[in-house]
Order: C-alpha cells, then structure tokens, then sequence
C-alpha cells in the first residue's frame, strides 16, 4: 500500500547507498525505532522535573532547620 511515487523516491535512496530496498527500509525502521517519541522524551522530563522539585523542597527545609 505504498504510493508508487514514495517507493521510486526510497527505492532510488537505496541505490544511491549502493543497498537493497530492503535492507535500506530495515534500517530506517531500526533508526526510527530507537528514537524516543515526543510522548516519551515529555515524559521522562516530567519525572525529572519532579524529582527535582522534591530534592529543591528538602534542600530548603534542611537548610531552614538548620538554622532554626
């Protein structure tokens, strides 16, 4: 169900590269695969910014206690 004119496009990629159509669609996949979608990488910030906010907030108290 590819368009014929997007197959021409990746086939002619792949001879450029001196590859199999095959060979040069498995490792665009691999590349695609490997990378974090946008969901994920919003994700992992979320959690790093929490963790952040707790470290910020005990640094505070302890620093607040410490002078109490």
């Amino acid at each position: 169900n590819v368009p014929e004119d997007t197959r021409r496009a990746l086939k002619a990629r792949a001879a450029a590269e001196g590859r199999s159509l095959n060979d040069y669609l498995l490792e665009l996949l691999v590349e695609r695969a490997a990378r974090p979608s946008v969901a994920e990488v919003l994700e992992r910030a979320a959690r790093r910014s929490e963790k952040l906010a707790g470290s910020s907030v005990q640094i505070i108290r302890a620093d607040r206690d410490s002078h109490s």
